[in-house]
């Protein structure tokens, strides 16, 4: 492993903020104590995209994100400024939602196998008469009126279906031709949207048409497609690589060793969700994963497990719904393997002789087996308990599944065969749609809990299982990467903050969710609840931000609303709702009177959670723009512009020798977060042998569930967990603990501590305390 940062800051890398504007940043970043910037996909990607996942050549930089000057520009600066530099790569999927824009896309459709890219993609050939089935037509299709021939001189032949363009096979144009005719004779078949759900022969990122399944296992693929990252690596001293969705590929590990001996030297992490329990790949070459482990640890730690009960019954008698997680992940799980990713079954299924089994009894076993699943997925040979487990899982729930099951288990088990390799491929998409992307929406009892790498099952954790997480972590992962806030988390880390007060004040909640429920009704009371949790923790922001989350939001859920088929009577009640928080004076009452309440305990929340992720072990990475109050939704919502000048400004002032207000109030500025930030980040640049080790210390008192205290090894830190709780009761009373032996300041306020300190001492500026060791 090679030179690893000490710590990451994501960069969201658009049209609109190039990297040339990432260069221009990079004293600001280095001023606040980054260790590397930590940039967006930069390959060439669909025309707009927002996001560059949606990659369409693999030989440049993207121009309209600056192309490679801006990435040299970029390189530059971090050399400059002594930062490194890290690059988020995307080797599972290619964009196609435009083939014009996609070469390697474009020469498949227009050659088929014969195609130089037919090696790329992953198409099963042997269906829908060897033609790829394009799901783009739609429900009024006619083709006599949407499609047309184009047909220029000194131009490629096209077919179009409006907007969308395809090529034509060479000699399968004749004169006279209706564009009918012309598309019977292709290598592909335009077919209604519809049947991607069906059979669609192409593998996809998850259930997104628009994304085709790349096949990197192929040595000459891999060296096609990363040719340009590799050469990032020796040209522009791209010093790590963060790999999107690992779980897609055919084989994570071979991949991962082939990048790790063509990028020698490169720290490499990875984006994977683990279940509880479950560990990363001791054999993978890699420092761990991108955080959504951590931030759990973290999250979960500010919410009262003591609460359960409570905020359980609550749940229940608002909503109706009495089922627990696990059964909402079954009925999750199941709805996407029966309908949006049911192609996938049927493309296992393919791979089974009617000998052995029907193809109905196929589908039935293996949506059953996919659906009893309880992790994204094994490597096998490694991980074959998890194979296990859902077996008997599946066929107990369904003995009828049995016979098929067995059937088949001695092809599932075994690596070798396709049948096992795509199963591996495909329970992870039907976890990640049917837990992320519709449990998480359904299941509301605290919304804050419904996070990337969570389990919302679990209500809460103690300071003892945090503090065995760090231990483990310190031992297995000491550099993979943490984080609280990504591009792909549901909610801001400042929203979950002031989510997990709720657990604390559930009676104050009870009275105001009831009002809310009855004053602005939703036919399904559970997404009722989850639209008053997300105002109480946001307040009211944006109208049209709410609008868009909502209806994303409801549409994932799945229940009572979609997206193929939305039921604008059920959607209007949503909106309606969403316009009486700002319309309707008694809803606009509470929710107001609600935040002023929650505001004091979600500062104190906000920042505890930021020092602990920022200094427990791991590679801390700040999103963009977390420094200051992050309270994003779902995407597209986190990834917003940034306003680094305002950002640059206030680390000025906080940091100035002179500045009047060094150690600024904990209030709704944030300035206390960002001194708290950069305080953080610069001790862990500037004196990195504080953070060699991990020891829970001992607290004594009456509130000692409320302070977490570990020691880096002459790095303390110091945060309160529970707020509310701790005002009650009184505060900090007679709660103290003995400093290890030395001399220790506190980064924050400048005040020396040593010996038996009272925690009132210590937390008398803030909520919480970097003690570092002098020498």
């Amino acid at each position: 492993m090679g030179p690893v940062p000490t710590s990451t800051y994501r960069l969201q890398i658009t049209a609109d903020f190039t990297l040339h504007d990432a260069a221009t940043l990079t004293d600001y970043l280095a001023e606040l104590g980054v260790g590397a910037v930590y940039v967006s996909p930069l390959l060439r990607a669909t025309s707009g995209s927002g996001h560059g996942y949606d990659v369409v050549d693999h030989d440049l930089v993207d121009p309209d994100r600056g192309g490679d000057a801006g990435l040299a520009a970029l390189s530059q600066a971090c050399d400059r400024t002594g930062l490194g530099l890290v690059v988020d790569i995307v080797p599972n999927h290619m964009g196609v939602a435009d083939a014009a824009q996609n070469a390697a896309w474009w020469d498949l459709l227009k050659h088929g196998q014969g195609s130089a890219h037919a090696s790329w993609f992953d198409v099963d050939w042997a269906y829908a008469g060897g033609k790829i089935l394009i799901p783009v037509l739609g429900d009024d299709f006619d083709a006599a009126r949407d499609l047309s021939i184009f047909d220029e001189p000194g131009s490629e032949v096209e077919l179009r279906y409006y907007e969308h363009r395809y090529p034509v096979a060479p000699g399968t144009k004749a004169k006279g031709d209706r564009p009918a005719d012309l598309h019977r004779r292709q290598h592909y078949e335009l077919v209604s949207f519809r049947r991607a759900d069906v059979d669609q022969n192409y593998r996809r990122f998850f259930a997104v048409t628009e994304l085709a399944g790349l096949r990197v296992e192929q040595p000459a693929v891999f060296d096609d497609t990363h040719a340009e990252i590799l050469r990032w690596v020796t040209d522009y001293g791209v010093s790590g690589i963060r790999i999107d969705h690992p779980d897609g590929l055919v084989d994570p590990g071979g991949y991962l060793d082939r990048l790790a001996s063509r990028a020698p030297g490169t720290w490499i992490t990875v984006e994977k969700i683990t279940e509880p329990g479950e560990a990363l790949p001791v054999e993978w070459p890699v420092a761990g994963m991108t955080g959504y482990d951590a931030l759990s640890e973290v999250n979960a730690l500010l919410v009262d497990p003591a609460a359960d009960g409570s905020m359980t019954q609550l749940y229940q008698e608002l909503t109706g719904d009495l089922r627990n997680f696990a059964d909402h992940i079954a009925d999750g799980k199941r709805l996407i393997a029966t309908t949006i990713l049911q192609a996938e079954i049927r493309r296992m299924s393919r791979l089974i002789p009617d000998s052995v089994c029907t193809e109905t009894d196929a589908v039935d076993a293996l949506t059953e087996l996919a659906v009893a699943f309880g992790v994204y997925r094994s490597y096998l040979p490694l991980g074959l308990e998890h194979l296990e487990q859902a077996r008997q899982l599946a066929t107990g729930r369904r003995p009828e599944v049995s016979a098929t099951v067995d059937a088949l288990w001695s092809r599932l088990s075994d690596p070798a065969d396709e049948l096992c390799l795509r199963f591996q491929q495909v329970t992870g998409a039907v976890m990640a749609k049917g837990v992320e992307d519709t449990a998480y929406y359904r299941y509301n009892r605290l919304i804050g809990l419904n996070e990337v790498g969570g389990y919302p099952g679990t209500f809460g954790s103690g300071t003892a299982e945090f503090h065995a997480a760090q231990q483990r972590r310190q031992v297995s992962a000491p550099e993979g990467m943490t984080t609280l806030s990504t591009h792909d988390t549901k909610r801001g880390e400042d929203i979950r903050a002031r989510l997990a007060v709720l657990a604390e004040i559930a009676d104050e909640w009870r009275g105001v969710a009831q009002q809310l429920l009855e004053l602005a009704p939703i036919p399904n009371r559970a997404f009722g609840y989850l639209l008053w949790q997300t105002f109480a923790a946001t307040g009211l922001i944006d109208r049209d931000r709410m609008h868009a989350y909502a209806e994303k939001a409801m549409r994932e859920a799945a229940d009572g609303t979609g997206w193929i088929d939305p039921e604008a009577d059920f959607e209007a009640s949503v909106h309606a709702a969403v316009d009486a928080a700002y319309d309707h004076p008694e809803v606009r009452r509470l929710l107001t009177g609600l935040a002023s309440q929650i505001d004091p305990y979600g500062w104190s929340n906000s920042v505890s959670q930021k020092l602990i992720q920022l200094t427990m072990p791991g590679i801390p990475d700040v999103y963009q723009g977390s420094e200051l109050w992050e309270d994003s939704l779902v995407d597209p919502d986190n990834r917003r512009p940034v306003d680094f000048g305002a950002r640059r400004s206030l680390l000025e002032r906080l940091t100035s020798t002179d500045a009047p207000d060094a150690a600024p109030v904990l209030d709704g500025t944030a300035a206390a977060k960002l001194w708290i930030t950069t305080s953080a980040l610069r001790t862990r640049r500037d004196r990195p042998e504080l953070f060699n080790q991990y020891t829970a210390l001992l607290v004594d008192g009456a509130a000692q569930d409320h302070l977490v205290a570990f020691d880096r090894g002459g790095a303390i830190t110091l945060a309160t967990r529970l707020p509310v709780a701790l005002e009650a009761a009184g505060g900090w009373q007679d709660t103290q603990l003995v400093l290890p032996v030395g001399s220790y300041r506190d980064s924050l306020t400048g005040r020396v501590h040593t010996g038996s300190v009272t925690a009132a001492e210590l937390l008398a500026t803030y909520p919480v305390a970097l003690l570092l060791k002098e020498t």
